[in-house]
């Protein structure tokens, strides 16, 4: 009888046991909860931000998305490289996002107009960029969506046209802005990444001109960033220690973008 009662006492507090534990549990959960449920409604109320160069997000989101790209900036090294493929494995057939910028055809006039700091103006035309020293890369495209592709692209390295065309002091500015020719699409880079070995001013795909959709007759692949930066049929450049403007930046996505 003794050894019964002992016997029913101790399954009685393994039972205690688990209940306590299953209110802690819980109890920790409810307060997770909570706290995670009110910061998002801090943050849902919070003011929005004064539009300008970026927009679109509430001000604590901005200024940590800010603080992200300065702690990104920091660390960034331009000896890194992305990895890299055998052209055989880029896709064959090559995923596009988007048609802002691009929606109708080229005209056969098309030149990049590149705008010094003097107002100076270089018209460069593609035959231009194709007599200087071709480089290609195939690497894994990454989309802000979630997608990514092995794809294989050629062009002159950015920072060899900059070495070509005398704008190295240019380069020693903050930013290069970037804009389709009807300016409907337009990037701020910070010039770390744009001056990246794995940086080109593109004008083929698969060893072939790019297709229109694509971005013909020149675009930016830009390794080290989202696929958003990679503008597509390139208009006009200019240099700025100030951010200059950037589509997505202005709907509330980050500005930097990088990977």
């Amino acid at each position: 009888m003794k050894i019964k009662h002992l016997f029913r006492r101790k399954t009685l507090t393994v039972e205690q046991r688990i209940k306590r534990r299953n209110i802690i549990s819980f109890a920790g959960f409810a307060v997770l909860y909570a706290g995670i449920y009110g910061s998002w409604r801090w943050l849902y109320n919070a003011p929005e931000e004064v539009a300008g160069i970026t927009g679109g997000a509430r001000k604590p989101l901005r200024a940590a998305l800010n603080k992200t790209e300065l702690a990104f900036r920091k660390v960034f090294d331009p000896k890194h490289l992305v990895k890299t493929y055998p052209a055989s494995m880029g896709a064959k057939e090559v995923r596009q996002n988007g048609d802002i910028g691009i929606d109708t055809a080229p005209g056969p006039d098309w030149e990049l107009l590149v705008t010094k700091q003097s107002g100076q103006e270089l018209h460069i035309s593609l035959n231009d960029l194709k007599a200087l020293p071709k480089t290609d890369i195939t690497f894994d495209f990454k989309c802000i969506e979630g997608w990514e592709q092995i794809s294989h692209w050629a062009g002159v390295k950015f920072s060899d046209f900059i070495m070509h065309y005398h704008l190295e002091d240019h380069a020693k500015m903050q930013y290069v802005g970037l804009s389709t020719p009807d300016e409907n699409y337009y990037v701020g880079i910070d010039m770390p990444s744009a001056m990246h070995p794995q940086t080109l001013l593109c004008y083929e795909m698969n060893g072939q001109p790019l297709p229109v959709e694509n971005g013909y007759p020149l675009r930016l692949i830009i390794p080290v960033k989202y696929g958003v930066k990679h503008l597509k049929r390139i208009g006009s450049m200019v240099f700025s220690n100030e951010r200059p403007p950037d589509y997505w930046a202005e709907q509330g996505y980050d500005y930097y973008t990088g990977l």
